[in-house]
């Protein structure tokens, strides 16, 4: 299969739109309770902007958390057919600091901060295709907005939808995905619960997915484009059983906010030469460290134990953004960070190398 990712979000935007490169207030219009532990929540741009975005993007929401600042990232789970709002749905994590937060006190009237929409997790555009989203837990929301989509325009589709889930009641949007398949004949549906407490009669199969069930469930599973989102477990599984039946790296697409920071390595040095480095000073943290030419901030500063919120490691989220008290740096983001935020100072250490010795505010 040929597939080639669908235009961006720069691309589709017009007057009358949410500019990421301007707007940042969203604000609560309506809190919808999915599951026991799951809130969809649904935002308004105060000027009554409408969105332009594209399905399996997400949104960067920076609060300020008892005077501390909090940045996290949820995919948008709203189809991109229905302009005028937006919506994320999000798990109550125990111990969660934001998550708990914005189940406790995010209400109508409520405004909030977001940078976006952001992410390359999309469906690709081009000649029709035969796809299995597959999800695990709150994983399912950039796939929902993916399905949303394709109901709200009538496209046809081939789509298997496997979503996984500890228990029947943690199935979220249960209910809705199978009135879709109901009226989508493209649409087949598998809800796969780890176990079934809580439910006198299911229907189907029980456990975590494996290769027989895989088999099972998608005959012709080599003949799709997988596109998975879950937990890094769930992932990894899914990523090992696809590629042993068949489906090459290529047709296997997954998206993650594992706040693992991917390590990266400085090049090996010849012998007796002398790698250059600077001296990295992180002011409210009264540390300093030095970071190789060729090493990210982010990547010597996890190693040395100096607090940096962090996200997707590669310059798409902007979770780690900071500012830059003095020096320069050799940045190559991916969009986490606006030209505007760059004017004004703040850089993203994840994907940046020093060029100099560097003060940061963190």
């Amino acid at each position: 299969m040929d597939f080639k990712p669908q235009t961006s979000t720069a691309d589709i935007s017009r007057s009358g739109e949410w500019n990421p490169e301007v707007d940042d207030t969203l604000v609560c219009v309506d809190v919808h309770q999915e599951t026991h532990d799951v809130k969809t929540f649904t935002f308004a741009a105060p000027d009554g902007k409408q969105f332009a975005f594209l399905a399996g993007q997400y949104l960067l929401f920076d609060l300020a958390l008892g005077g501390d600042a909090e940045s996290r990232c949820y995919s948008i789970s709203s189809s991109p057919c229905r302009k005028n709002a937006v919506s994320i749905t999000v798990k109550r994590v125990p111990g969660g600091k934001v998550s708990n937060w914005l189940h406790d006190n995010l209400a109508a009237g409520v405004a909030v901060r977001a940078n976006g929409p952001l992410g390359r997790f999309v469906r690709p555009s081009g000649p029709r295709g035969k796809f299995l989203f597959l999800s695990g837990g709150s994983g399912i929301t950039p796939l929902m907005s993916m399905i949303r989509e394709l109901a709200d325009t009538s496209e046809p589709a081939d789509v298997v939808f496997m979503h996984a889930g500890r228990t029947p009641k943690d199935l979220v949007f249960r209910e809705e995905l199978t009135n879709l398949a109901n009226r989508m004949k493209g649409l087949r549906l598998h809800f796969l619960p780890e176990e079934v407490t809580g439910e006198r009669c299911w229907p189907g199969l029980s456990g975590r997915i494996s290769r027989e069930y895989l088999s099972l469930a998608v005959p012709d599973l080599a003949e799709r484009l997988v596109m998975c989102c879950g937990p890094a477990p769930f992932m990894a599984a899914a990523r090992r059983l696809t590629a042993e039946l068949g489906v090459p790296s290529s047709n296997y697409i997954e998206e993650s906010f594992d706040a693992a920071v991917l390590e990266e390595e400085a090049p090996p040095v010849p012998e007796l030469a002398e790698a250059k480095t600077f001296k990295v000073e992180f002011a409210k943290q009264a540390r300093t460290i030095e970071v190789a030419a060729e090493q990210t901030v982010l990547s010597c500063a996890k190693k040395s134990g100096v607090r940096i919120p962090s996200s997707c490691a590669n310059g798409l989220c902007g979770t780690c953004k900071s500012k830059l008290v003095s020096g320069s740096v050799d940045m190559k983001h991916s969009g986490g960070i606006r030209q505007r935020e760059i004017d004004a100072g703040f850089f993203l250490p994840c994907c940046s190398k020093p060029l100099s010795d560097l003060v940061i505010d963190r």
